[in-house]
């Protein structure tokens, strides 16, 4: 995901700060614009929370929304920048993972961030961050500021890689994704495995997603090779059937992890 804060897309300049705690704009502040709870942190367990979402923000949800709605089975017409909040983000993704595969999902998602990136940027990234411990902590830290739209807020932790410490973890403290869409198909297939296969195949730098389906946050660590699909234990994570639509409470684990 961090390499797409490089392209430089067709969208108009925004330098907007949306939290209504701070007034500047400075790192710390993009970073958490997104959360309006008076906590300041993500809702508990249960509960959604509740975001104030910039332009920044709704720029970032359009581009994304704009090209998976090319796959999807619902509205794929041309739209302002500024026409999707989250809500219908996640519609789209629904909408695309309706009717397809566990594979052809992934490979949706594959298209989708390659057509965010301009010609030759896999083999450029390849370049630029090569495997190693500098280039896994420069990706962890950019992830933090440039994602918070998509998966909450995060932020770097120290992870063990190889017998190596060092800082290329990110933690997720509850993932909107997951949060808003309450679906673990949606969560592994459009998410987790595209991600990791992107930069450890495309990029050539490995990333592990490590889910928690308990409390709806998430590790990443680059640098660290992830598991074959069969023996990660999110493929046999069963519905959250609290939380999504979709769920089959007599599953032992989401239907919508099947080939």
């Amino acid at each position: 995901m961090a390499v797409l804060s490089f392209q430089a897309v067709n969208m108009p300049s925004v330098g907007h700060c949306c939290s209504r705690r701070n007034s500047h704009c400075n790192g710390v502040s993009i970073i958490r614009c997104g959360i309006a709870e008076a906590s300041g942190e993500p809702a508990p367990m249960g509960q959604k929370t509740k975001y104030n979402d910039g332009v920044f923000e709704k720029v970032f949800m359009t581009l994304f929304a704009r090209k998976m709605s090319k796959f999807s089975r619902g509205r794929s017409k041309e739209t302002g920048w500024l026409d999707y909040d989250y809500d219908s983000f996640v519609d789209v993704s629904k909408s695309v993972m309706e009717g397809r595969s566990r594979q052809q999902q992934q490979q949706v998602v594959r298209e989708v961030l390659l057509s965010m990136l301009p010609p030759g940027a896999p083999a450029q990234f390849r370049k630029l961050f090569p495997p190693t411990k500098w280039a896994a902590e420069f990706n962890a830290a950019i992830t933090v500021p440039f994602f918070h739209w998509l998966v909450g807020p995060s932020e770097v932790v120290e992870v063990e890689v190889n017998g190596v410490k060092q800082k290329s973890g990110v933690h997720i403290k509850k993932c909107r994704y997951l949060e808003n869409s309450g679906c673990v198909g949606m969560c592994v297939n459009m998410c987790k495995i595209p991600t990791q296969d992107f930069f450890t195949n495309e990029f050539g730098l490995p990333l592990t997603m490590t889910p928690n389906f308990e409390d709806m946050s998430c590790e990443m660590v680059y640098g660290q090779v992830p598991p074959p699909f069969e023996e990660d234990p999110a493929s046999k994570q069963p519905c959250l059937v609290d939380f999504c639509s979709l769920a089959n409470p007599n599953s032992s684990f989401c239907h919508k992890l099947k080939a």
